[in-house]
C-alpha cells in the first residue's frame, strides 16, 4: 500500500506496543462514510494486514510461524509446477470487486505481478489461498470463497493446519459465480490438480519437520 506523509501519523517509541484497538482508530480517523477500494489501497503500511471488508477495515496481526512457514512451503510448490507466464506470490494486495483482500498466497498471471502493480484485479488471478487460523476461520470458510468466486477468481484454495489428520487442503473452483469443492486431502494423501495447472502434493508436507526432497 502507498504511503501517506509522514506527518499525517504519529511517531511512536520502538518500546511502545500499539493494540489492535489503538491501530483501527488510527487508521479510522475521520471515516465517516464506507471505505472503498481506493481508500484502502492510500493506507500507509502499519505493520499489520488490512484487508477491507464490507466498507470496513479488518485488521490483522502478522501470521504464526505455522502458517507463515505452510505459506512459504506452499509458495514454493506451486512455483515449481507453474509455467513460465504464471507467478507465485504472497500476500500481495487483491481488488475483488468492491472489497480489498490479502490473500496469504496469489498464484497469478506474471505480467501484472512482474509490473508490480499496487492492487491485482480478479482477471489476474487464477487462485487464491488462505491458511485458516484462528481470528479468520469465518472468513476463511463463508465470505471469502463467495467473494471470490463472485469476483470470477478460479480456483480458491484453503489450508486448515489445526484439524485432525491434517493439514488438510480444499480446492474450490468457480461456477456460476459460487464455489465448488473440487479436490480435498489431507496429510498423507495426494492432492492432484489439473486445473489451473498441474500440480500434486502429499498435505503433510506443508508442516512439521523438513524432510529431503520436500518442497
Amino acid at each position: 500500500m502507498s504511503a501517506l506523509p509522514a506527518e499525517s501519523w504519529p511517531e511512536r517509541s520502538g518500546a511502545e506496543e500499539e493494540t489492535e484497538q489503538e491501530i483501527r482508530r488510527r487508521i479510522l480517523r475521520d471515516v465517516s462514510r464506507p471505505c472503498t477500494v481506493d481508500d484502502w489501497l492510500a493506507l500507509p503500511d502499519i505493520g499489520r494486514r488490512v484487508e477491507l471488508i464490507d466498507g470496513s477495515y479488518v485488521v490483522s496481526p502478522a501470521p504464526a510461524a505455522g502458517p507463515a512457514l505452510c505459506a512459504q512451503r506452499l509458495s514454493h510448490i506451486l512455483l515449481a509446477a507453474a509455467p513460465d507466464d504464471v507467478e507465485v506470490i504472497e500476500a500481495a494486495n487483491l481488488r475483488v470487486r468492491d472489497e480489498g483482500f490479502i490473500p496469504d498466497i496469489v498464484v497469478g498471471w506474471a505480467e501484472p505481478i512482474i509490473a508490480g502493480v499496487l492492487a491485482l484485479d480478479a482477471s489476474d488471478v487464477l487462485m487464491v489461498v488462505e491458511i485458516v487460523s484462528p481470528g479468520n476461520r469465518k472468513r476463511d470458510y463463508v465470505l471469502k470463497p463467495a467473494s471470490y468466486a463472485a469476483a470470477g477468481v478460479p480456483f480458491f484454495m484453503r489450508v486448515e493446519l489445526e484439524v485432525p489428520g491434517g493439514p488438510l487442503v480444499e480446492v474450490f473452483a468457480a461456477k456460476d459465480g459460487e464455489p465448488v469443492p473440487v479436490a480435498a486431502a489431507r496429510a498423507g494423501e495426494t492432492l492432484s490438480l489439473i486445473e489451473p495447472y498441474e500440480v500434486s502434493f502429499d498435505p503433510a508436507d506443508l508442516a512439521g519437520p523438513r524432510r529431503r526432497g520436500r518442497g
